[in-house]
């Protein structure tokens, strides 16, 4: 009898070690140390979502800029612009390349400002092959235009046909003044349309009322990758450059507005 029972003993703690069997508290820990597992991974998973999800929506941050100032950010597609920056583009383009005094400011030996008479910039070419000048900032601005089918060079030839040598005199001022500057219209991932309704004023040193004529124009934008930070030790020109296309847009188009489509 003593036998049996030893064997007996022996025989379950071999079933048991060889996995054939649990006790009933084992298998209640094994199964809820299982259920805790797949509840932490799918926690993992929410959580992978929420900050997903975050990012999607281009939640606003602060961004620091090198002066000290602060302002909000958003993370947007590579390709888009809001539509405050595509109006801010248009608008100062266009007031840069269409307003002339005939003066420009340069600064002396010691870093002080001092304006003087602009010279202007030659431009020559075009149908007829003449050689015509526009003035400085109307070329700087001029970096705006695409240089696609040549685009800049041939505006630049029509903008010298119409700047008047006595604009370099002093005897004329030309004022763009913009009224009306609508919504841009997207017309495919990173290219808009906006329609500008303006004055072009003329003053002359004899006649200081103005004379006023409309300049209403639709232009097409495209987004363009520009870099944040310019490389150092670079011209004058190349920085203002890079200040003029900062906004990640340039004109590809400029028609004369017709209002009479836009009431369709």
């Amino acid at each position: 009898m003593l036998n049996t029972r030893k064997n007996t003993k022996k025989e379950r703690l071999q079933l048991l070690s060889n996995g054939l069997a649990v006790p009933t508290g084992v298998g209640v820990i094994s199964a809820s140390a299982f259920i805790l597992a797949l509840i932490s991974l799918l926690l993992q998973f929410l959580n992978y979502g929420a900050t997903r999800s975050l990012v999607t929506n281009k939640m606003p941050s602060l961004v620091q800029l090198s002066d000290g100032n602060t302002i909000r950010a958003a993370t947007v597609d590579p390709l888009e612009r809001s539509p405050e920056v595509i109006k801010k583009f248009v608008s100062d383009s266009f007031i840069r390349m269409f307003s002339w005094d005939g003066l420009i400011q340069t600064f002396n030996d010691k870093g002080e400002p001092i304006t003087k008479p602009d010279p202007g910039v030659e431009v020559s070419g075009g149908k007829l092959s003449l050689t015509g000048r526009v003035t400085t900032k109307a070329y700087e601005a001029g970096f705006a235009l695409s240089e696609k089918q040549n685009f800049r060079a041939a505006f630049l030839q029509k903008l010298a046909t119409m700047t008047k040598n006595d604009v370099f005199s002093g005897d004329m001022q030309v004022s763009l003044i913009p009224r009306f500057i609508s919504e841009a219209r997207q017309l495919k991932k990173g290219q808009w349309q906006i329609d500008l309704i303006a004055t072009l004023v003329t003053f002359q040193r004899r006649d200081n009322a103005g004379n006023g004529i409309s300049f209403n124009k639709t232009v097409t934008v495209e987004s363009i990758t520009t870099p944040t930070i310019p490389p150092k030790d670079i011209t004058d020109l190349a920085k203002k450059i890079y200040t003029i296309r900062a906004s990640g847009l340039e004109i590809t188009q400029i028609v004369d507005l017709n209002i009479g489509e836009r009431r369709q």
